[in-house]
């Protein structure tokens, strides 16, 4: 597939996961991945297993993620984890804002930023993630609500900090509930996203960008979603938690 952008494809394993069992899955995927190089892979294991998953993927072409990480560096933050504890394991990707989190952990726009920002102090590339619930989509408030997210998620920062930066449309209504946005309705918030980014920021900035599309990926429906022209990747949950799965989501995007 001739894309403009690089496709970028990570897999979220959430809280799944024990060390070993990580480590297994991350040895499987750089076994079964080894020949790619059409995509740029993360995989992004709990914190437990960052440790032994760096390991196992320091040689190959996969990189590794964090799923999360605090806006403060080192210091009296109870649970937390900096930026820096995730570059001493090579991180090179962190996920901010999934849905979960914002949802969950009522985490803000705002918060999501300085996270960002952060993170690009440190050397690490963020995944922000942004997405309407079924009920704002049904009521036609899908770019209020992603442009609101996008806006306030990366306030702050530099065109050359958004250039290193991935973003992700993850509907929530999709996110593991096996509903998928058609490839068209993808595409249509992808491209509203890239014009958006082309205000806030240039239009070259905006056309480097790469913008991933989350929610119910699998290696059946990755080729339809990866050939819109404002699709550049995936983070995929549930299909990245099995080698053969991931392993056919990857190349079917190709």
């Amino acid at each position: 597939m001739d894309k403009e952008r690089k496709l970028i494809i990570a897999g979220n394993w959430k809280m799944n996961k024990t060390v070993a069992e990580s480590l297994d899955l991350a040895s499987g995927l750089v076994r079964e991945l080894k020949d790619v190089k059409e995509v740029d892979i993360a995989i992004c294991p709990p914190f437990t297993a960052l440790s032994e998953v760096s390991k196992a993927v320091i040689d190959s072409n996969i990189r590794l993620g964090a799923q999360n990480m605090s806006q403060n560096g080192y210091g009296a933050h109870t649970g937390e984890i900096a930026a820096g504890m995730l570059k001493e394991f090579s991180t090179k990707y962190v996920i901010l804002g999934h849905s979960e989190r914002r949802e969950y952990q009522r985490e803000s726009d705002e918060l999501i930023a300085a996270k960002a920002k952060a993170a690009h102090e440190a050397g690490l590339k963020p995944i922000v993630c942004v997405g309407e619930q079924l009920e704002e989509r049904e009521a036609g408030k899908t770019e209020d609500i992603v442009g609101t997210q996008v806006r306030g998620s990366l306030a702050g920062l530099t065109t050359e900090e958004m250039l290193g930066t991935v973003i992700a449309y993850e509907p929530v209504w999709a996110i593991g509930t096996g509903k998928t946005a058609t490839a068209g309705q993808a595409q249509e918030v992808h491209a509203f996203i890239r014009n958006l980014l082309a205000e806030l920021f240039d239009a070259d900035t905006a056309k480097a960008v790469r913008i991933q599309y989350g929610g119910s990926v699998k290696p059946d429906n990755a080729r339809e979603l990866m050939s819109q022209p404002d699709v550049d990747g995936a983070l995929v949950g549930g299909a990245s938690l099995d080698v053969r799965n991931f392993s056919e989501l990857i190349k079917n995007s190709i």
